[in-house]
């Protein structure tokens, strides 16, 4: 693969699935026991098998030039479905299809053709300059010198890198670590990248800069798979979304499905004046306007509403709010990604 591949129009190769996944299971056996001196003598001669569904009948497809984030609450199978995209981990059931590689089949030739980035996993050695890792993985992924050359003064020159690589490992901030770590898993220019957490624990400024590269790399033709906790990365870098909660897909669409999901809602931040012409108003409870549901209430003064526009339009509610109250400030906002995500984990988590 040559370094042409960055130089590629995303648009021409955004029509082709990268990767398709159809019914996939994965499923762990693992052995329950009592605590206890009795209990540990017992589980030598009997243990108790219990069966557990990490991944359950999971279909999906990713366009080649996209960048997906697949997201879900501690345990919901998200990390077990991206082991089984890398190939470290084979399934149970389903089929796995990237780039016509079967990932635990095709495991040597798989490798070659795509990179990974994992936040608390560093691929770095670190006493010596990260210079001398590049080598390391130049070496191991036989990419020529010349292209290795080129890709290299690519990378570092948009990660801003230029005098940092030459020195050790261990005395770089978590943010320049973090962008070597992007230059390792992208040397070998690989067709798709996995990301795992890859801004947990970077500052303001250090968390924009890796998504701005990240954004870089794929208006130059590379697919990302993010899995995160940070809402805002996914909303910054996104264009689809993959939710999966006890196993289970539960959510597969644009991030503007996302937010149609739960229906047409704004926020209302609104500080009312208590003491009013209109009359003395104390607190949300005299706040009592159709499709208008109070979540939180600061002080007697200020309230946080949530107006359904399905149900009322933001100009009647407007209408009706300044006709029947006096307020000395006011916004409105669209519902915040993590209150979408807290409600859908909460709804598809309490189905039984």
């Amino acid at each position: 693969m040559t370094n042409e591949f960055y130089k590629t129009n995303r648009k021409e190769r955004a029509v082709e699935n990268i990767i398709s996944v159809e019914h996939l299971c994965k499923k762990y056996t693992t052995y329950k026991r009592e605590s206890g001196f009795k209990a540990s003598v017992k589980s030598f001669f009997h243990r108790e098998k219990v069966y557990v569904d990490a991944v359950k009948d999971v279909t999906f497809q990713v366009k080649r030039g996209d960048i997906i984030g697949i997201l879900g609450p501690n345990g919901a199978g998200k990390s077990t479905t991206i082991k089984m995209l890398t190939g470290t981990l084979y399934p149970t059931e389903g089929v796995i299809n990237v780039m016509g590689f079967s990932p635990y089949k095709d495991r040597i030739s798989y490798v070659r053709n795509m990179g990974a980035v994992f936040g608390q996993k560093s691929q770095l050695i670190f006493d010596i300059p990260p210079l001398d890792s590049f080598r390391m993985n130049k070496a191991i992924y036989g990419i020529p010198d010349k292209e290795y050359e080129e890709t290299l003064h690519t990378l570092i020159e948009i990660l801003e890198l230029e005098d940092k690589v030459m020195r050790p490992t261990r005395v770089l901030s978590l943010g320049e670590r973090m962008k070597c770590e992007f230059i390792m898993a992208m040397l070998h220019n690989p067709p798709i990248v996995y990301l795992d957490e890859p801004t947990i624990g970077l500052d303001v400024i250090a968390k924009q800069n890796i998504r701005e590269f990240i954004k870089q790399m794929n208006e130059r033709g590379t697919t990302f798979i993010l899995t995160t906790h940070d809402l805002e990365d996914v909303q910054q870098l996104a264009k689809d979304v993959i939710i999966i909660n006890k196993g289970e897909k539960v959510f597969d669409g644009s991030i503007a499905d996302l937010r149609r999901n739960l229906g047409n809602k704004k926020v209302v931040e609104l500080t009312v004046d208590s003491y009013s012409e209109k009359g003395i108003v104390y607190g949300n409870k005299n706040i009592e306007i159709r499709g208008t549901t109070v979540i939180s209430e600061l002080s007697h003064q200020k309230t946080t509403l949530e107006v359904d526009t399905d149900v009322i339009s933001i100009s009647e509610f407007m209408n009706e709010l300044s006709s029947q109250y006096a307020f000395t400030d006011i916004s409105i906002k669209e519902l915040s990604m993590e209150t979408i995500i807290t409600k859908i984990y909460k709804e598809t988590g309490n189905k039984e």
